[in-house]
């Protein structure tokens, strides 16, 4: 039975700028033509056809993955957080970071025969902002209020302006979410995007998305064209990628040791660890926001801090992590994890499981009555939390929930928990009709904090609203010395400790099993897969 590696992101990427640097046809070398063979993938795709295929419109990760294919970016982050040039050829910051202006490639079309040119710039970055587009995390990372618009110098040549120094800006730009459709398709299609298809999904990527079955799979077919990928990597050397949709995690697995599919992504550990020697796994840890649970603090019971702080100390986190995801996954200590820049270590160990500290915390804020069930109770009402969860929930997610309900239920605390269908949860989500939540968020740049915990942010679940902490939330904006901003979120980090806003658990890996039937398979600092080198043996 292989054992799990688990990579930070940072060193899975270091081999994976290797290879793409050594292994990847490039335009000193020859790619066989016309390319034969086919690489399937197998992933879970969860609510991909609830509206979910336009990166630029969705945030799950699962989006972002699949048509990273089809959509390219600006920019390339290399493993060392470097950006190299990809569509643009080199790119130019104002000294105050207001500006960047970027020089684009001249070779570029898109697999519709459009040109990609500064006018293409200008109408994508255009739609994500526009309100219109519904776009919430892809216009965050476009800089959200402090867009000022990008202007186009000439065909190759683009200007994007925001109204304050906007640091994060070229990492987002080196994703899938601010990646390229065609000019036509925004004209004729824009309304399309979010289901995508044929002819609708349209980019100027390595592969066009040829035929796409909902729930089932996508077919993506090889773009011959393709001359510029990131450090010079040409079209793939194989024909089709087949995506196979394949909720069951069990099933995926099956699919790889079977040689069904080449690779399989979005494996828990339980089941990646009992493949057999035939196939090698990779655990590569998320960047980004942990998965968490999101205390409402405007709703409910949460809004007590003495009442947060002993929901976060009566939960026994590390054990149960540690037994249900294999010890595949670290405890989270704070709202950053580990492989993220700006992680503040100093918080790691300073907020044990202390039901006793719990039991002193509900006492003092007057749940000192219990009623028959043995609940806590507060002026004949009982200690009650409702927690909605975002259907489908792996079976070590549950797990893990009722370990937390039965942890909060020794200090006499309810949590009731509701696992609903997108929409009925987008029915209590929007109006913050529930009193905790969760998810992970994963992102390279320690500013996606801000979507969670600013007044204004689009995923400030807890509904935090403190002035200081904005004022700090937009300096980390605008700052662009490394070492400023690794202060900056370092503070931030302790205000949520301190705050109990966002109770972090553990940091989730990708992990994809892959069969010996291809090779030369690379990660992003996302760990999802890359197939520009790859080759089918």
């Amino acid at each position: 039975m292989p054992s799990l590696r688990r990579l930070s992101a940072v060193a899975a990427l270091v081999g994976a700028s290797l290879i793409l640097g050594s292994c990847a046809a490039t335009a000193d070398s020859e790619s066989p033509d016309p390319a034969t063979g086919e690489v399937v993938w197998a992933i879970e795709g969860a609510n991909l056809s609830a509206g979910h295929m336009d990166p630029q419109t969705s945030q799950l990760d699962v989006s972002g993955m699949v048509q990273r294919v089809v959509l390219d970016s600006l920019v390339f982050q290399e493993a060392d957080g470097t950006f190299s040039p990809w569509l643009a050829d080199s790119w130019e910051i104002s000294e105050d970071s207001t500006q960047y202006t970027f020089m684009l490639r001249d070779d570029v079309t898109f697999t519709d025969g459009e040109a990609f040119d500064a006018t293409a710039v200008k109408a994508n970055f255009d739609r994500i902002v526009d309100p219109a587009t519904e776009s919430a995390q892809a216009a965050s990372m476009l800089g959200g209020d402090f867009y000022a618009g990008t202007e186009v110098i000439d065909d190759h040549t683009v200007t994007v302006s925001f109204t304050q120094p906007y640091a994060p800006f070229l990492q987002a730009a080196s994703t899938a979410l601010l990646g390229f459709y065609s000019p036509a398709v925004l004209d004729a299609h824009a309304d399309e995007l979010k289901a995508g298809g044929p002819d609708v999904t349209v980019g100027t990527g390595p592969f066009l998305l040829s035929e796409y079955i909902p729930d089932q799979e996508i077919i993506y077919t090889r773009n011959a064209d393709y001359t510029w990928g990131p450090n010079g990597a040409l079209a793939p050397t194989f024909e089709t990628l087949r995506v196979s949709i394949l909720p069951e995690a069990s099933v995926r697995a099956g699919v790889v040791t079977s040689g069904e599919a080449d690779l399989a992504s979005q494996l828990p550990p339980n089941v990646a660890s009992t493949l057999g020697d035939d196939v090698s796994v990779e655990s590569l840890e998320y960047p980004g926001l942990p998965y968490s649970l999101y205390l409402n603090e405007q709703y409910g019971v949460f809004a007590d801090p003495l009442v947060r702080e002993a929901f976060s100390r009566a939960i026994d986190i590390e054990p149960a992590v540690e037994e249900i995801f294999f010890d595949q996954f670290p405890r989270a200590w704070s709202i950053l994890g580990s492989t993220t820049p700006g992680y503040n270590a100093g918080l790691e160990d300073t907020w044990a499981f202390d039901p006793d500290l719990a039991n002193s915390l509900l006492d003092e804020a007057g749940f000192t009555e219990y009623d028959d069930e043995g609940y806590r109770v507060k002026d004949g009402d009982r200690l009650s939390a409702r927690w909605i969860a975002w259907t489908p929930v792996p079976d070590d997610r549950a797990a893990l929930a009722n370990a937390i309900q039965q942890n909060l239920r020794d200090v006499g605390f309810e949590i009731v928990r509701e696992v609903l269908e997108p929409g009925a949860y987008n029915e209590q989500y929007g109006p913050k009709t529930f009193d905790l939540t969760d998810w992970g968020y994963s992102g390279v740049d320690p500013d996606l904090l801000r979507n969670h915990l600013h007044t204004d942010g689009f995923q400030n679940a807890s509904q935090v609203s403190d002035a200081d902490l904005d004022a700090l939330l937009e300096s980390g904006v605008s700052a662009t010395d490394p070492a400023q901003r690794a202060s900056i979120y370092g503070e931030v980090q302790e205000w949520n400790a301190e705050h109990n806003a966002i109770v972090p658990l553990y940091s989730p890996s990708l992990i994809t099993a892959v069969g010996d039937t291809v090779a030369g398979l690379e990660y992003d600092l996302y760990g999802r897969p890359l197939f520009y080198s790859v080759t089918v043996e």
